[in-house]
């Protein structure tokens, strides 16, 4: 299929638990996601990506884009300045990218790791 489509991702139910990620000293973060293969790059993870609020340290292997849906919080790169986040926004990490996310409400975000 060349063209694919996920209708109303903002508040799409169909994501799969993926279990949950250790916070920084709270309850642990949930996460969930539904992972798309594109025809002709089957090697590109995208997909839609969910977690629940908290704090956790993360190192962002390879290069990836985002568009955040839902939720609000803060990405603070190792030795760089904090990048506040809100829906609506559009963020690009380099590869190897590592530092603290900050999740203040349940974020959903649509993806591309290159």
């Amino acid at each position: 299929m060349k063209v694919q489509q996920i209708k109303q991702s903002v508040t799409f139910e169909g994501l799969e638990d993926r279990g949950t990620v250790d916070s920084l000293g709270a309850a642990p973060i949930r996460i969930a996601g539904l992972r798309k293969t594109i025809e002709g790059s089957e090697s590109a993870n995208t997909g839609i990506f969910e977690c629940t609020a908290g704090s956790y340290l993360r190192k962002v292997k390879e290069a990836e884009v985002m568009h955040i849906l839902s939720g609000r919080g803060r990405f603070t790169p190792d030795n760089e300045g904090t990048v506040h986040f809100e829906p609506g926004d559009t963020l690009f990490f380099a590869s190897n990218t590592q530092g603290l996310w900050e999740v203040d409400e349940t974020m959903r975000k649509v993806y591309v790791i290159l």
